[in-house]
């Protein structure tokens, strides 16, 4: 199934991926070259956040390439992947309320363990702007169906 509407994946999206947390992000480096880590998005759908360091290898690898990949799976063989783009977020007021946006998730993931604070200056936010989102299980490859995969109406 294909869509543009995001609500039609809204909850299923939402409910996987509260139920993983963490996801696999893959950047680029300078050489053309993949590399993986684990991160941990917040979402306000279908828009992500993610904080991270702002003098990091992903940093380096994002100043020649803001594209990347994240891909969720759990072990009942759901997955999410989300083709993206990504861009700093440098506004203060923004900063703090996504580091509160952290705080208040019940799975907890508190920054100040990495930042210490709001406006320490290696803590660095960015925005994930989805181009593509696929859903996809176990279940839905044994049967031979398609995956759903949702797309804005002017993807990136």
């Amino acid at each position: 199934m294909e869509t543009t509407d995001f609500a039609e994946i809204a909850a299923e999206f939402r409910r996987r991926v509260e139920q993983t947390q963490w996801a696999s992000m893959t950047t680029v480096d300078e050489r053309g070259r993949p590399r993986g880590r684990l991160v941990h998005p917040v979402w306000e759908e279908p828009i992500g956040w993610l904080a991270t360091g702002r003098h990091s290898f992903k940093a380096r690898h994002l100043e020649r390439n803001p594209y990347v990949s994240l891909a969720y799976w759990d072990q009942a063989h759901e997955q999410i992947y989300v083709e993206c783009r990504v861009e700093w977020v440098d506004d203060d007021a923004e900063r703090r309320r996504l580091w509160d946006l952290y705080e208040e998730k019940p799975e907890g993931y508190p920054l100040e363990h990495f930042f210490r604070r709001a406006d320490h200056p290696e803590y660095g936010l960015l925005r994930i702007e989805p181009w593509r989102i696929e859903l996809w299980d176990v279940q839905s490859l044994f049967a031979r169906r398609e995956p759903t995969v949702w797309r804005p109406v002017t993807a990136s």
